[in-house]
């Protein structure tokens, strides 16, 4: 395979058949993320994995994009459950303070966001913990909140092992 000189990662995705992890952060990485449909219809045999603060604080339609974590409940319709929902390449990286904080501020919209993309969400601890428990590891906190929001066994599985084989072909 001969890449172009001016090859854009998505395209070396595609050629090479990964995904790509986007670590969404206002003003920091991966700027524009309410344009971000255009990259996934342009691209829609490449996996982009969503990411970090702005990627879980957009699961809200009334986010403010300069709140890193935000708290309280949840406006269904927000930019990163539109892209679950409307692009069969999209998914979602569970992992970190970001997605914990998404899933913890508001449960009841975490319950039924878990049951919609239990297809589309997968776990990375994102946790440089070395012990891997109690308050300061992100990790074993969030494998406990999928497990006690998870619809059911099954969903859990997919979420915190099955889509992570299937999207990165392991």
């Amino acid at each position: 395979m001969r890449l172009g000189r001016h090859a854009t990662g998505a395209e070396i995705a595609r050629d090479y058949q990964v995904p790509v992890l986007m670590h969404f952060q206002h003003n920091t990485y991966n700027f524009g993320i309410e344009r971000f449909h255009k990259m996934l219809a342009k691209y829609p045999t490449v996996n982009f994995i969503g990411h970090a603060q702005t990627f879980w604080g957009n699961i809200d339609r009334n986010h403010q994009q300069e709140v890193m974590y935000p708290k309280g409940p949840v406006t269904p319709g927000g930019i990163s459950e539109r892209l679950l929902a409307d692009y069969p390449n999209m998914y979602g990286d569970l992992s970190a303070g970001s997605g914990l904080n998404a899933l913890l501020r508001d449960k009841d919209h975490a319950r039924d966001f878990l049951k919609r993309h239990q297809d589309r969400l997968i776990y990375g601890s994102d946790c440089d913990d070395a012990v891997g428990q109690g308050a300061k590891c992100s990790g074993s906190q969030q494998l406990a909140v999928v497990r006690r929001l998870s619809p059911d066994v099954a969903a859990t599985h997919k979420m915190l092992y099955g889509n992570a084989v299937r999207v990165l072909k392991l």
